[in-house]
C-alpha cells in the first residue's frame, strides 16, 4: 500500500453512504448503463462453465448408466442404447457450444429427448426427470447471475 492507512469501523457500524449487503459496489463495471448483478470476475464464463458441466456429467452418467439399466432394469433394446450413446454425444457436443446463445436452448431440448427416450425404457425417464430438474436450476443461476 502506498497511501495512508485508514481506519475502518467495526463491523457492526456502517460508514455513511457506505453499500449495504448485497448491493453492487458503485465502482463496478456497468455493462449496457447498469450495475453488474455479481461479484464474479467474468460472469459470462462462469455459467458457461456451469452450462458445459452439467451437460459434461449428463454424458459421463447415461454412457455410465447403460451396463447397470441392462443388469438391474431388465431388458434394454439396442434402440434404447442407441438413443443413450446418441444423447451423450449431443451432451459432449453441446457442453462445447456453450458460448453460443443457441446452446442453451438445444440443452433445453436435449433434456425434453432424454424424457421421451423415457418411452424406450422407464429408467431413462427417470434419468430425464432428475437431469432436467438439474438443467432448470443451471437456467435459473444463469438468470440470477446474468440477470
Amino acid at each position: 500500500m502506498t497511501g495512508p492507512v485508514e481506519e475502518r469501523p467495526g463491523k457492526d457500524a456502517p460508514t455513511e453512504g457506505a453499500p449495504t449487503e448485497g448491493a453492487p459496489s458503485e465502482g463496478a463495471p456497468a455493462e449496457g448503463g447498469g450495475r453488474r448483478r455479481s461479484g464474479l470476475r467474468n460472469p459470462d464464463k462462469a455459467v458457461r462453465g456451469l452450462g458445459a458441466g452439467t451437460l459434461a456429467l449428463e454424458a459421463l452418467v447415461l454412457l455410465l448408466a447403460i451396463q447397470p439399466i441392462r443388469v438391474v432394469g431388465g431388458d434394454l433394446s439396442g434402440a434404447a442404447i442407441a438413443a443413450i450413446v446418441a444423447l451423450a454425444v449431443a451432451c459432449v457436443a453441446l457442453a462445447g457450444q456453450m458460448k453460443r446463445a443457441w446452446a442453451w436452448h438445444a440443452g433445453t431440448v436435449l433434456q425434453g429427448l432424454l424424457l421421451l427416450s423415457g418411452l424406450l425404457h422407464w429408467s431413462l425417464f427417470a434419468l430425464g426427470v432428475m437431469f432436467a430438474l438439474v438443467w432448470a436450476y443451471a437456467l435459473h443461476v444463469r438468470r440470477v447471475i446474468l440477470g
